[in-house]
């Protein structure tokens, strides 16, 4: 399967008591829908992922495949500490109809590559469906090494890599090695024109969210071959992610929810929200994007 447009990895609405808020969970999933978004990414850093229990992230999963139905492609992230657990979760989302997964390297234990290799090889045999990796070192500690790579072409259902490295180099390398053999798949947002450039068809934003519109126009218009009016749109777009990836990112991602009608909350701790002078500040930003509807 090769994936094609917006996927957008959910952030996860909470109430006052840091309980998560389904129904308007519901809405951001209608209010993307009505967007143009191709998939969704449940399960996924902007989620908040690593402050939910087993039950809620299993929850999370059964209620967006419940509302989002055959209408949009579904990637469950199912990342954890422990290579069970991912198992666990995999397992888990194959069985509720998921499309594909999202599997990160593990948190914290900071695998070496032969031990990455064994832990990507026995997840992805755990399941039938698709297997996109998850590149990000610097939240990870540990990068996706070419030898783990090159050891997984022939496991058949891992299919292609988000990168989030910011090295440029490793896109070129991935066309240059393997070809074909797994999709590249944008998670550098600031670099997404040069991913598109060399052939990325997908895109999976964490600013999607809050901005779905500028960010489909940036890739609909390079899936055209207009890159001149990508990189046009990308222009703009580049003021808010530069500002996501400065600080605060998944708090200022849900202020921009916020911003459009969409109360998501707070989120939890140890995450603190805005401080009121950080809110103007983003408010004034955000109101100058282009086709942004602020209510």
């Amino acid at each position: 399967m090769r994936y094609t447009g917006l996927f957008a990895p959910l952030v996860t609405p909470f109430d006052a008591n840091e309980n998560i808020n389904y129904p308007v969970l519901e809405q951001l999933i209608e209010f993307l829908l009505a967007e143009g978004v191709a998939g969704f990414v449940p399960g996924g850093t902007t989620g908040e992922v690593y402050a939910l229990s087993e039950a809620e992230r299993l929850e999370i999963f059964r209620f967006v495949k419940e509302k989002v139905r055959n209408r949009a492609v579904l990637i469950a992230g199912t990342n954890s500490g422990a290579t069970r657990d991912v198992i666990g979760y995999s397992q888990a989302a194959e069985t509720m109809g998921y499309d594909g997964l999202m599997v990160a390297v593990p948190p914290y234990s900071r695998p070496n590559q032969q031990e990455l290799l064994a832990h990507y090889r026995v997840v992805a045999q755990s399941v039938t469906i698709p297997v996109i990796l998850y590149n990000f070192p610097w939240r990870a500690g540990t990068e996706i090494g070419y030898d783990v790579m090159d050891e997984l072409t022939g496991v058949e259902n891992v299919v292609g890599i988000k990168e989030a490295s910011g090295d440029m180099s490793r896109v070129y390398e991935f066309h240059l090695r393997y070809k074909d053999r797994y999709q590249m798949i944008c998670g550098s947002d600031d670099q997404a024109l040069d991913y598109f450039l060399w052939g990325a068809t997908c895109w999976i934003g964490g600013g999607a969210s809050c901005a779905p519109r500028l960010h489909r126009q940036v890739l609909d218009a390079a899936l055209a071959g207009d890159f001149l009016a990508a990189r046009d749109m990308m222009s703009g777009l580049l003021v808010l992610l530069r500002s996501l990836e400065s600080g605060s990112y998944t708090q200022k991602v849900k202020y921009g929810c916020e911003l459009l009608g969409i109360d998501v909350g707070s989120p939890r701790r140890p995450l603190l929200p805005l401080e009121e002078h950080e809110k103007s500040a983003f408010k004034k930003l955000f109101a100058a994007l282009p086709a942004m509807d602020i209510r």
